[in-house]
């Protein structure tokens, strides 16, 4: 749904009956993750996708036949067909589950609220049934971040579990499916629920205001991350040298982490290869629940920044989270290509990927999507040692 949010915003506000069509499900290699969705409106105009041209024309036609009858939603499945490739099926080989079911903004006001909410930037989560009663099927409950949900699932109970999970999914910026219900302490039916959840961009905090720095900002936005470059020497840290970073801080880099809000998605990359920064900011670091974690440098360097890691007690589970040497091994040269070594490892970690060519593996191109996957980076563990305040390098205590 939050790939065509702009355009379903649009319709509702004009209060234009449309059918939408929802990836719900996917097994082996299928091109686009639960929740992506294609929508048709009752003048025909069709904005999305569900599985990259394979089925579009079928899924539109069930749209159009949605539509027309108003009749109750529709689950159907599309999967490889061996006979004929160009019959309705997925060529790559792969399995998608799709939820066909007629909206009406007039009716449904909560779904106007919540797409509302999404393109405004602000987060919120639609929570969608799509399995269970068939009188249920496509019933939709909007989640904000705060205050009360709107809209029902088929009763009280059943929106306030769906809700609580929904928050948190929401909390940890991801897009996931979830099965509530079948025993008497949350709801009598058992329903599968598919959250989608609208959070603010994750954080990509770059350290170090090099050249390198300046790269990988650009890099990063374009992923959508929300980018923050931080030195503690101002006649470096300028919005005229970092023009592509959201925010440009000139501070110490270990004081501005510590006073900064980090999550379960937030990438930081650590380019100073200078000890006096290096040292406080990755013990800080290191013990936060981030997601990705790395640091520049050669292996020289990286083999002495572990020693002082371990004099200042940082152990040797923090310290196996720290990807160093930074990057993935593409024979980066420039800025720019070591930003996408640099990205391509962040995007590896996060979907656990192996960084290896396609060529060199076997079996499906898409893997499943895991429960960590879906919309993040994967959670790391957390620190067994608090964070004790700057660390002491060579006698030398930054301020």
């Amino acid at each position: 749904m939050l790939n065509i949010a702009e355009t379903l915003y649009a319709w509702c506000g004009e209060a234009r009956p449309f059918a939408l069509a929802t990836v719900v499900d996917v097994s082996g290699s299928a091109p686009l993750p639960p929740g992506t969705a294609l929508a048709v409106s009752a003048d025909g105009d069709v904005i999305g996708s569900v599985s990259g041209g394979c089925v579009e024309a079928a899924v539109y036609e069930l749209c159009r036949q949605t539509l027309e009858s108003g009749g109750a939603p529709v689950l159907t499945r599309f999967g490889y067909s061996d006979s004929d490739a160009f019959d309705v099926g997925l060529t790559c080989g792969g399995e998608i589950e799709i939820l066909v079911q007629r909206v009406d903004p007039a009716v449904q006001p909560h779904l106007t609220s919540a797409l509302t909410e999404m393109v405004a930037g602000r987060p919120a989560a639609v929570a969608q049934i799509v399995d269970g009663p068939e009188e249920l099927l496509g019933g939709t409950l909007h989640v904000p971040a705060e205050g009360p949900y709107d809209g029902t699932l088929g009763g009280q109970r059943e929106d306030e579990v769906v809700a609580a999970q929904a928050r948190a999914l929401l909390r940890a910026g991801r897009t996931g499916r979830i099965e509530v219900g079948g025993d008497a302490d949350t709801c009598p039916e058992r329903l599968s629920v598919l959250v989608h959840t609208s959070a603010r961009p994750p954080r990509m905090l770059i350290f170090g205001a090099v050249d390198f720095a300046d790269a990988l900002s650009e890099a990063g936005r374009f992923l959508g991350y929300r980018v923050t470059v931080c030195d503690a020497r101002p006649v470096f840290a300028t919005r005229a040298r970092f023009p592509h970073a959201d925010e440009v801080v000139t501070d110490w880099p270990h004081r501005y982490l510590a006073a900064t809000e980090v999550d379960s998605r937030t990438a930081i990359c650590v380019l100073t290869h200078d000890a006096k920064f290096d040292i406080p900011l990755l013990r800080l670091a290191l013990s936060l629940p981030v997601g990705y974690i790395g640091a520049m440098g050669s292996r020289r360097t990286h083999e002495q920044r572990l020693e002082l890691l371990r004099e200042a007690g940082v152990p040797e589970a923090d310290l196996a989270r720290l990807n160093s040497p930074i990057g993935l091994d593409l024979g980066a040269h420039t800025p720019q290509e070591t930003a996408i070594s640099i990205t391509a490892e962040i995007i590896a970690h996060a979907n656990e990927g192996t960084g290896l060519p396609l060529s060199r593996r076997t079996g499906p191109i898409h893997a499943p999507v895991s429960a960590s996957r879906k919309g993040a980076l994967a959670d790391p563990p957390k620190s067994s040692t608090p964070y004790a305040g700057p660390v002491a390098v060579d006698g030398w205590l930054p301020g």
